[in-house]
């Protein structure tokens, strides 16, 4: 039969969608698991819809609270979970049936702490099958690692992956952020001694209209934090081959996030200010452990000295690149 699996779902006003969700859930080919739907004091018709499942399904169990939010929700549903392994769901994403099954194999098969999938942008289709179903092994410091390179998003997110339950022994999600992963899988990675890639898209991330995390919205700082907060971290436990990355993507993602709050966000001098900081340390600290390269490190200063110009600049280059 396997390890029992908990399946936390969040739900919180997405009435239009829970349904395909759980349903894709119900329909694992893995069914040693229980589901637990938090809903995180929805004011629509999600309650009710979770309190329909629980009843037909005994597998299904209901959390009710008071809105804490995607991380306060997660939280919940850690302490309620009975599983020896656990994964996250978003409530308007789906599952391909095999999602647990095969993510559970390779853990096993492979003695991993956890394990991880590809995922795809989904509308509401199929999810698309994508990558060569092969299995690859990762150390911890090799999964922290694998943010930083071109597919960096599949290890950053939280939901397309399996954990064995001690992983969140002592780590939770941070209350009142967005980009909750962002500040939590890299110190997950820190504990994992090996964990399995499979190369498959196994889980459908739905692109809503309405997603916090896209477009402009000033509580993107959070990324920003988190950002700061991983650096320390490296730099505290040793990741001394991590520190150029780690601090190149920090500046990149905080510059972009610095023009957001310039167009759209008046009265913000002061966390503009803050961010430009931040990149100011960033070139001083890269000189403990490496260096940038020299044009990276002339675009900063650039946009240090002169944010209008650099913007130009990089408009530019993404227009050319746009071409090819």
């Amino acid at each position: 039969m396997g390890d029992l699996i908990t399946v936390i779902i969040p739900v919180f006003r997405v009435e239009a969608y829970l349904r395909r969700c759980v349903d894709s859930v119900l329909a694992q080919t893995y069914e040693n698991m229980e589901i637990i739907l938090v809903d995180d004091g929805s004011d629509d018709s999600c309650p009710a819809i979770c309190d329909e499942y629980a009843g037909q399904d005994s597998r299904v169990s209901v959390i009710h609270q008071k809105n804490a939010g995607l991380s306060g929700a997660r939280n919940a549903g850690i302490e309620q979970a009975k599983g020896e392994y656990l994964s996250f769901v978003d409530s308007d994403d789906y599952l391909s049936p095999e999602f647990l099954e095969r993510l559970y194999a390779a853990c096993v098969e492979t003695g991993s702490d956890m394990s991880v999938c590809r995922w795809e942008y989904v509308k509401g289709g199929a999810i698309p099958e994508k990558g060569k179903g092969e299995t690859h092994i990762f150390t911890g410091r090799e999964m922290l690692a694998n943010l930083y390179i071109p597919d960096g998003a599949y290890f950053v997110v939280a939901w397309n992956k399996l954990y064995k339950r001690e992983l969140f022994d002592t780590i939770r999600y941070p209350l009142g952020r967005i980009h909750e992963d962002e500040a939590t899988t890299y110190r997950i990675y820190h504990q994992v001694r090996q964990a399995a890639y499979v190369d498959k898209s196994l889980y459908g991330y739905f692109v809503a209209p309405s997603s916090i995390t896209r477009g402009f919205n000033p509580r993107r700082l959070d990324w920003v934090k988190a950002g700061a907060e991983r650096v320390d971290f490296f730099e505290e436990n040793g990741y001394k081959e991590l520190m150029v990355p780690a601090l190149k993507a920090l500046a990149d993602g905080s510059i972009d996030i610095y023009f957001g709050m310039k167009d759209k966000l008046p009265g913000s001098e002061k966390e503009q200010k803050w961010i430009q900081d931040l990149i100011r340390r960033g070139l001083k600290r890269v000189k403990s452990y490496g260096h940038f390269s020299l044009r990276t490190e002339i675009g900063y200063r650039m946009f240090l000295t002169c944010p209008g110009v650099y913007r130009r600049l990089l408009d530019r280059v993404k227009d050319e690149n746009g071409k090819q």
